[in-house]
Order: structure tokens, then C-alpha cells, then sequence
């Protein structure tokens, strides 16, 4: 049995907005999840005087990163997955400098992680831009948009080059086929064709960034992030068959842009189909060119597809509405678990794309109790991530090749669902509760001993 990698990358994953807080301090301007107040289907209104979010503290790891590290640290963490919030760069969006409390920070952040010997593995973009975009640009609708992004990838390319071996530009990119405002900062309803126009200018803006990467840290590593919505038919029937195959593409065309480069020639008779025509210039097809090093993705939960949909009930899984498996168990929040399923998309996006793969998130979200005394006895989330690593090592016999995995998260952060700290998934409890009371108290999970103890042993206690 082939085990895990001797260099293999194990750690966890988080997002700016739902641990740092500190959502107005150093000059940070407002972004788009400032905004979201209730999860990914927020409002879109800019604050008023005395509004409040959960998010406005989450953790308070803005101030609190150093004894937070210290924790993943005594884990063993190899890497950290997290983002940078792009407001803290540049405010707006499009000012002519960056604004430098916020590039300290960083600076600090990356310090503290290099102490213990943590790689940073950074997002450009998890599901939040400047909201000053979106108000004087229509988010990523507008080719200006674009530039932007660009620049902001170049000022932090420059500023860390030094600091952070490991890149991601979007996160879940595939998102804004389901959520426009948190993936494109399109608000309202809009149609396919705005949806897939700013989709183009995301992914033109994602190429450029690799290619400055490329250029400003030649010995880093730069991936894409893609939410795995895996599929399945939900019965033998070839038309479910035919179903499931589409559905899948609807998240995979991202990938294929990304790795190969081009547009697959199926998107061709959807655009056609739904009236889409999108505006492509030849510097867009250049730019296309540039691609990514490895492709990195979530996985949570599958789902099943059937040309008769109306037949079955669906559950909301995240935001996506999933057809249920009848085969599978589902999380207090309906969420399927599938731990095989897991194992089938690595095949799957090693068989399509043959580069490295990067599990960035994956875990449970679920209540936990803290005893009498101080203890909290997450069984359930261990045995979710055992399977769950199980089936990884299963994949990697069979001949995937895998850089590494990051848990979602940690340690306890705001859901970015449903805004919520009770749905938890940490290995670290924050004492903080739904209407943003609690001490911020950190305490160690029982499953913080066990993925220790997975991490010291590079997988073999499973």
C-alpha cells in the first residue's frame, strides 16, 4: 500500500474574512463580504452608522494570529492556507498606492508562520473584492476590473516574494454560476450572459496572475481553486447518465480554462444555446495562455443528477441545491457524506488534467459541546476526516499525485454559508456563540490530538 509522500503538505484552511475581524481597522476599506451579513446570500447595501456583523470580529485573528500559530504549530502543520483581504491592499480597489498598514500586516502574519517552519499557502481572492469596484465598475462586468485585480496580484507577488512559495488566485472559482455577488460582485439578478462575461474577465485577470507570478517569483508554485460538485447519475438511465456528465462540466470548464488554457469546445453549444456571446479580444486569448502549476479544490459532498428532477427532493448543501443520494448519510446541516466520492475526484481531476492536485479544504461542519471541564469530544469530526484520509491515501495507491492536505478549518471561524460560529469545524474551539458573545477563549478539541498525531506519523496511525 502506497502511503502518503514523505514531503507531503499537511495543515489546515481558513479565509481572511471569517477570522480576521477587524474589518474597518489600519485603513481596510469595505468589501464585498463586509457586506453579506447573513452568509453567502448577504445583502449587497453598504453600511450604515451602528449596522454590526459577526464578521466585524469573527476571531479577532487580526490581533490574536500569534498564539493561533503557536496552535497550528504544536499540531504540526507543515502549510497554512489562508487568504489575503484584498481591501487591506488597496481600499478601494484602484488607488494608485497600496495602502501600507495593510501590507505590514501580512509581512507580520508570514514572520510568525516562518518562526514555526509553516509554509503560507495564499489565496489572492476568497469570496471577497473591494466593494468600491463593484460600485464604480459593476464588479467583474466590467473589463476595468481586471487591471485591478492585476495589480493587487503584482503588489503582493513583490512584497512576499521572499515569504510565500505556494499561490492560489480564486477561490472556488465556479462559484458565481451560483452565487454572482460573492464570486463576481454582480448584484441583482443578473443574466447568463453578465454571469459569463465577468466569469471571462475573472478568468482572464486568474491567467495574468500566474504569469506575474511566473515572472516576480519564478520558484513558486501558483494554483487555481475550484469548488468539486461532483455528480452522480442518479440512475443507470442513459439520460441521467448524460445529466450527471453536464452537470459536471458546468464546474469543470473553469478548470479546463485554467489548465489547458482555451475554452472547451462543449462551452461553445451552451453559449449558443443560452444566448451567451461573450466579448473575447486576442490580448484575452494571450493571456489564456498562462497556466496554472497544479489544480487545487474543496470537497465536502456529492450529489446526484437526473433528467427528471422533479421527481426528487433537493437539500441546500453550502449553495449549491443538491439532489440527495439515497446511498449516503447527511450532516446536521444536509450536507452528504461521502468519503469514496472524494477518492473518484482525485481520479478524475488527475486522469482530466495530469498535474499535482492540492486537497485545500475539507471537513464538517457541526455543534460541539464543551463539557464541565473545558473538554469537547468531537468523535464525529474525527471519524468524518479519517474516512475522508482514508480514501486520500487510497488515491494516491492508485497513482494521483497529491501536494498536500489543508482541513477547513483549524480552528472555529463565522461560516461563510450561513454567518453563523455554532456551525463549527475546527480543532480549536473559539468561545464565541451566533449573536458574537464569548471570551475568544481558544481550547483544544480531542481532534487536535488526533490530527497531531496523524501529522507525526505522515498518516500511518489512520
Amino acid at each position: 500500500m502506497k502511503t502518503f509522500p514523505a514531503d507531503f503538505l499537511w495543515g489546515g484552511s481558513m479565509a481572511a474574512n471569517q477570522v480576521e475581524g477587524a474589518w474597518n481597522h489600519d485603513g481596510k476599506g469595505v468589501s464585498t463580504s463586509d457586506l453579506q451579513f447573513k452568509g453567502l446570500h448577504g445583502g449587497v447595501t453598504p453600511r450604515s452608522a451602528g449596522d454590526s456583523c459577526i464578521k466585524d470580529t469573527a476571531i479577532d485573528f487580526y490581533h490574536q494570529y500569534p498564539q493561533d500559530i503557536k496552535l497550528f504549530a504544536e499540531m504540526g502543520f507543515k502549510v497554512l492556507r489562508t487568504s489575503i483581504a484584498w481591501t487591506r491592499i488597496y481600499p478601494q480597489g484602484d488607488e494608485a498606492e497600496p495602502n501600507e498598514a495593510g501590507l505590514a500586516f501580512y509581512d507580520q502574519l508570514f514572520d510568525e508562520m516562518a518562526k514555526y517552519n509553516i509554509q503560507p499557502l495564499i489565496t489572492l481572492s476568497h469570496y471577497e473584492m473591494p466593494y468600491g469596484l463593484v460600485e464604480k465598475y459593476n464588479g467583474w462586468g466590467s473589463r476595468n476590473t481586471i487591471a485591478h485585480f492585476e495589480k493587487y496580484a503584482r503588489t503582493v507577488f513583490s512584497r512576499y516574494k521572499d515569504k510565500v512559495k505556494y499561490w492560489l488566485t480564486f477561490n472556488e472559482i465556479n462559484m458565481a454560476i451560483h452565487s454572482p455577488f460573492t464570486g463576481v460582485g454582480l448584484s441583482g439578478e443578473p443574466s447568463k450572459q453578465e454571469i459569463y462575461q465577468a466569469i471571462h474577465h475573472q478568468l482572464v485577470a486568474s491567467a495574468l496572475a500566474v504569469k506575474a507570478c511566473h515572472e516576480i517569483i519564478p520558484d513558486a508554485k501558483i494554483g487555481n481553486m475550484l469548488l468539486g460538485a461532483l455528480r452522480y447519475p442518479m440512475t443507470c438511465q442513459p439520460k441521467d447518465v448524460l445529466e450527471s456528465l453536464q452537470k459536471n462540466r458546468e464546474w469543470l470548464f473553469f478548470g479546463d480554462v485554467q489548465v489547458r488554457g482555451t475554452y472547451p469546445a462543449w462551452m461553445g453549444r451552451y453559449f449558443r444555446e443560452n444566448n451567451i456571446e461573450l466579448q473575447i479580444s486576442d490580448d484575452d486569448l494571450t493571456a489564456l495562455s498562462h497556466t496554472v502549476d497544479f489544480v487545487s479544490f474543496s470537497y465536502y459532498m456529492s450529489g446526484c443528477a437526473t433528467f427528471e428532477p422533479e421527481k426528487y427532493l433537493t437539500s441546500r448543501g453550502n449553495i449549491i441545491r443538491l439532489i440527495p443520494n439515497p446511498n449516503l448519510k447527511a450532516s446536521e446541516w444536509g450536507w452528504q457524506i461521502d468519503p469514496e466520492g472524494l477518492r473518484i475526484l482525485l481520479n478524475d481531476l488527475w486522469d482530466r488534467y495530469q498535474k499535482p492536485l492540492f486537497i485545500v479544504e475539507n471537513g464538517l461542519g457541526a455543534r460541539d459541546v464543551v463539557e464541565s471541564d473545558g473538554t469537547i469530544n468531537d468523535s464525529y469530526r474525527i471519524d468524518y476526516l479519517r474516512q475522508h484520509l482514508l480514501q486520500v491515501r487510497e488515491a494516491i495507491a492508485d497513482g494521483v499525485e497529491l501536494l498536500g492536505y489543508t482541513s477547513w478549518g483549524p480552528i472555529d471561524l463565522v461560516s461563510a454559508g450561513t454567518a453563523q460560529m455554532e456551525k463549527r469545524y475546527g480543532f480549536i474551539h473559539v468561545d464565541r456563540d451566533d449573536q458574537g458573545q464569548g471570551s475568544l477563549v481558544r481550547r483544544r478539541k480531542n481532534s487536535f490530538w488526533w490530527y497531531q498525531d496523524i501529522i507525526r506519523s505522515n498518516g500511518a496511525a489512520l
